[in-house]
């Protein structure tokens, strides 16, 4: 028999959310939607409550909330219309829900992904900010509420799956030497040095392999995804900055790997479409279609591998070092990462002045401990001046 799940989507006109429910569609016995969330994408959000019915639809943006409420009356569905955090944060955490696909991306994710591990659900995360920022303490929320936590990120969800089944956080016990991370390299892998000075919003947000939005494809140009990544891992599997190592792999078939102390190592391959993490996720733990193309080996023909340049990616060492320090200092590398980026994006500074701000909003703001959400977003605010700051002397 087989048991419906009642999902609520944060962030559904997202890629993420998109693909989520392209799954979803695909096995309409197995799903059902409950909630829908977005920023401001409002026609978007219109479609998709023609085609899903939620019982919900939750805009953040008050306006848009407001113009959606417009629209669903006159279409004549009966769906409630909700704006604002809080609003997030009830639908995330609905008696009525069991699982919550966290996909709203930024600091804005964090609220609502945090209500729903405190009720107890199963959260399918692919917001990387709740890790970055307050991995220790979402951790804790995660155990104390008995919430099951699923990584949605196509490294992470490889990692997992490669994983024995009974790992509960020792990687020791189990055998593991260390955590293999891929990386694609993003489009400027070989390209020279000198030429990053000249780099456009579009040639960064030109990706070779996936189709992103615009900020997780600028942070896959400078690799500072990859160094979120590294953090993420760190706290999803109890692994020391030692036992993370970053490869650089082209193709992106190899979603990532586990070295064990036997010598073996294993991985999980498959074509470059997040509809496979997420179907395994969404279907966990059995195995349900995700309209993927299957993986052809003979085509793909060669796997790449190389050792990431620091040089090239500043970004990437910035977050092992927000690492090893600790406490507020992701928060503020991961503050100061989102004004930079969206800085490139309007064109207010170059590509290569992002780890630059990084670095300097790092050294200004002092880190702190944390042990509160509040004190994560006390900081996240403290980074987001400074980076303003810094950008307003280069005026």
């Amino acid at each position: 028999m087989i048991t419906v799940r009642h999902l609520t989507i944060l962030g559904s006109t997202g890629s993420i959310g998109v693909s989520t429910l392209d799954v979803v569609a695909r096995h309409p016995d197995r799903f059902q939607v409950v909630a829908l969330t977005a920023n401001n994408s409002t026609e978007k959000m219109l479609e998709q409550c023609h085609r899903f019915h939620p019982r919900y639809a939750v805009m953040l943006d008050a306006a848009s909330g407001e113009r959606l409420q417009t629209e669903i009356r006159a279409a004549g569905l009966a769906i409630e219309v909700l704006w604002g955090v809080e609003s997030l944060e009830k639908v995330a955490s609905l008696p009525e829900v069991d699982t919550v696909m966290a996909a709203i991306v930024g600091a804005a994710g964090i609220r609502p992904t945090f209500a729903a591990a405190r009720a107890g659900k199963q959260v399918l995360l692919a917001n990387k900010e709740t890790l970055v920022m307050a991995g220790h303490i979402f951790m804790d929320v995660v155990k104390q509420y008995h919430a099951t936590l699923l990584p949605i990120d196509s490294e992470h969800n490889a990692i997992f799956q490669s994983l024995p089944q009974h790992f509960t956080g020792d990687l020791t016990a189990v055998g593991v030497r260390r955590i293999l991370l891929t990386a694609s390299g993003g489009p400027f892998r070989q390209a020279s040095l000198a030429s990053l000075e000249q780099v456009t919003p579009e040639q960064a947000c030109a990706h070779p392999n996936w189709v992103m939005g615009q900020k997780i494809s600028v942070d896959s140009a400078t690799m500072m995804n990859k160094g979120l990544e590294v953090i993420e891992a760190h706290w999803l599997f109890n692994a020391t900055p030692e036992q993370i190592q970053v490869v650089i792999h082209p193709q992106s078939v190899i979603h990532s790997m586990v070295e064990y102390v036997d010598g073996s190592v294993l991985a999980q391959l498959g074509n470059p479409d997040m509809r496979t993490p997420i179907a395994h996720a969404l279907g966990f733990p059995e195995r349900i279609e995700a309209g993927v193309t299957p993986l052809d080996m003979f085509k793909v023909a060669r796997l790449d591998f190389e050792v990431p340049d620091f040089r090239r990616f500043p970004c990437l060492g910035l977050a092992y070092q927000a690492l090893a320090a600790g406490g507020s200092t992701p928060a503020i590398l991961n503050a100061a990462n989102e004004v930079a980026v969206e800085s490139f994006l309007k064109r207010r500074m170059p590509f290569t002045a992002i780890p630059v701000m990084i670095e300097q909003v790092m050294q200004t703001v002092s880190r702190k401990d944390v042990t509160t959400l509040e004190d994560v977003l006390a900081a996240d605010c403290m980074a987001r001046e400074a980076a303003h700051e810094w950008l307003a002397s280069l005026v």
